[in-house]
């Protein structure tokens, strides 16, 4: 039994790995079926009758700037100009590319239009997955391994890690409440973020890139 739950221990990453990417191709194969999915509306519907109001919309409004390509182009400099290890600052910056890369090879390739019922602000260009989510949580989550990796205090490590997890949640939240996004976009965005992640940390480990 102890060997078993070692095997599933050593092999955990890539099991996660394997889930995400059963996730990402059920989402778009609805997506490609043109199906608006029961969870698309049920989570909609849930946001529109507990949070949307006029004092919430300007907290939206910042908390997805946070995920926007002028807020993460600012961490990565202030990565490189605050950080002794510059190749935290790469990483970074070749995380941030591949990643806003792979997720506009994505939305082309599945094309599928944004929601019009109801729109907060406007957004140009298609919506699955969800750009701010995917890219949020392969660069904030690549600033979690960073914390986790290098900050030896535990308190200050896991308050930073459940500030920038909480952040992933708000910006994938706030997509949906803005609606320039369904659900499923920004599931969509995690998982696949969840799943290049351990790739490219797996890549970086293997290169041995000390970080």
């Amino acid at each position: 039994m102890q060997k078993v739950v070692n095997i599933i221990k050593h092999n955990m990453k890539w099991m996660i790995l394997f889930i995400c990417i059963l996730i990402f191709l059920s989402l778009t194969e609805d997506v490609f079926e043109q199906e608006i999915m029961q969870g698309d509306i049920i989570g909609y519907q849930w946001i529109a009758n507990h949070l949307i109001n006029n004092h919430i919309t300007p907290i939206m409004k910042m908390i997805t700037w946070f995920g926007s390509a002028t807020c993460l182009i600012i961490i990565t400099v202030l990565l490189w100009i605050l950080i002794k290890n510059k190749r935290i600052g790469l990483l970074a910056t070749i995380n941030l590319i591949t990643i806003t890369v792979l997720n506009q090879v994505l939305k082309f390739i599945i094309q599928r239009p944004r929601p019009t019922e109801y729109r907060i602000i406007e957004e140009s260009g298609y919506s699955f997955p969800s750009g701010h989510s995917m890219v949020s949580m392969a660069f904030y989550g690549l600033l979690i391994y960073f914390i986790y990796k290098h900050i030896k205090n535990k308190y200050i490590k896991w308050a930073l890690i459940c500030i920038l997890s909480i952040l992933i949640l708000s910006i994938g939240i706030s997509r949906i409440y803005l609606g320039v996004h369904y659900v499923s976009d920004v599931c969509a965005g995690f998982v696949v973020s969840i799943a290049y992640l351990i790739v490219f940390l797996g890549m970086t480990n293997k290169l041995k890139i000390k970080i």
